[in-house]
């Protein structure tokens, strides 16, 4: 966790309790983290996704979910998904089917890795990280990372974004 962005140690039910007036924040280990987005390439990438995924049946999509994937840690993947019956509780506290991450040009490859290994200890089966400046895509499971330029996929059920249609 960058030290510039970690904003102040609170309690968990003071973070739950709290919205913040530019962006929600991820809660790690008692520290409100601010989270870095906002410029255009984000919000049209984070736009694409939900519209490609939404269209597919039985999936889910959410920007902007608050995930609880500690007793201590709360992520806010920049899109996640479920499959199946969408979720019904406000905070998902069971995994979501894919999260996906939009790389920002402050984000810090430590940072990010953190994230990713929060998904997957957590049980998403389905990690994406966008890189909009290299259009490039990333995804990770339990068994590892795969780079991909051409498009980005899970199994069971096979999902499919093509990168071109993403950076059109």
């Amino acid at each position: 966790m960058s030290p510039e962005v970690a904003l102040r140690r609170i309690a968990v039910e003071e973070y739950l309790a709290t919205s913040f007036e530019d962006g929600d924040r991820e809660y790690v280990d008692g520290v409100v983290v601010e989270r870095n987005m906002g410029e255009k390439d984000h919000s049209r990438l984070q736009r694409r996704l939900i519209v490609l995924l939404d269209k597919i049946a039985d999936v889910y999509c959410f920007p902007e979910q608050r995930v609880q994937v500690k007793a201590n840690r709360f992520r806010v993947p920049d899109v996640c998904a479920c499959v199946g019956v969408e979720p019904e509780e406000q905070v998902f506290t069971t995994p979501p089917f894919l999260a996906i991450e939009i790389l920002s040009r402050t984000d810090r490859a430590s940072d990010v890795e953190e994230k990713i290994d929060d998904y997957l200890s957590f049980g998403v089966p389905f990690v994406w990280v966008i890189d909009p400046r290299l259009k490039l895509g990333y995804v990770y499971t339990s068994g590892g990372r795969e780079t991909c330029s051409d498009s980005l996929s899970t199994v069971g059920p096979e999902i499919r974004v093509r990168l071109a249609d993403l950076f059109a």
